[in-house]
């Protein structure tokens, strides 16, 4: 298969994966971190190697696919994989990091299931900005572009911020969950969730792309459900939690 098939055939695939995973995580809650843990998922390991494991695989498969695509000396192509690679490097290169402060454990099923999922994500981003798309100068005054950007920054922005309480919370050797509190986390139980859906909806319109759709579809697939278990363990787990949240968008859901 040549290039543009693989292109094809992988946005197909990881549109059918949103389809279902979306109905299918509202009634399986995967394990993940600390919270929603459970053994019969098979082995685990520590949460830093295992957000490796299930994170490394996107950049590595973008960059495989970038650098075989014709358009990737364009300024605007260089852009977009500048702003991939950049979410990346904080998902591998600094949230290990974050996360070897605490005894959390992943089971390796989930991460190798999410791992394997995003060298298909990684490789369709790669050929959308590197060879099946070609932005010309033009696009950077582009409303789409602009629009796209914009949710972009802004959704990396809330999403690091939302992690930072999250791991804020806890003093050096402390175990243990308490309410989140600040900012968005007043209206949802999830704002780092919100933060990546309103990224990927961003990348989405910036790159106008079939494989920026479908990995917005995915992302809402995987958090949207994640979101609402989230929400319903930290009512079930605090009394007193907030009956004005909402688990993922603000005075709605």
């Amino acid at each position: 298969m040549d290039l543009e098939q693989i292109y094809s055939r992988g946005v197909g695939l990881e549109l059918v994966l949103a389809a279902f995973a979306f109905p299918a995580l509202f009634w399986i809650t995967v394990p993940y971190g600390g919270r929603h843990r459970s053994d019969r998922w098979g082995p685990d390991l520590p949460s830093w190697i295992a957000w490796i494991v299930l994170e490394a695989p996107a950049p590595i498969s973008f960059a495989v696919f970038y650098v075989r695509g014709q358009h990737t000396g364009e300024p605007v192509s260089l852009l977009l994989a500048a702003a991939f690679l950049i979410h990346y490097a904080d998902r591998v290169g600094l949230q290990p990091l974050r996360l070897r402060k605490s005894r959390k454990r992943t089971p390796l099923l989930s991460a190798a299931i999410a791992g394997c999922v995003n060298v298909l994500n990684g490789g369709l981003q790669g050929l959308a900005v590197g060879h099946v798309h070609s932005f010309g100068s033009g696009w950077l005054t582009d409303p789409r572009f602009l629009l796209g950007a914009t949710l972009f920054v802004v959704g990396f922005a809330l999403n690091r911020w939302s992690d930072a309480v999250l791991h804020g919370l806890r003093s050096p050797g402390e175990t243990g969950y308490r309410i989140p509190t600040g900012g968005l986390y007043e209206r949802v139980s999830s704002p780092n969730y919100l933060g990546e859906i309103v990224q990927w909806l961003g990348w989405a319109i910036a790159t106008w792309s079939s494989a920026g759709l479908a990995f917005f579809a995915l992302t809402v697939a995987n958090l949207a459900p994640r979101a609402r278990s989230n929400h319903r363990w930290y009512r079930e787990t605090f009394g007193d939690y907030p009956a004005s949240r909402r688990a993922l968008i603000p005075y709605v859901w």
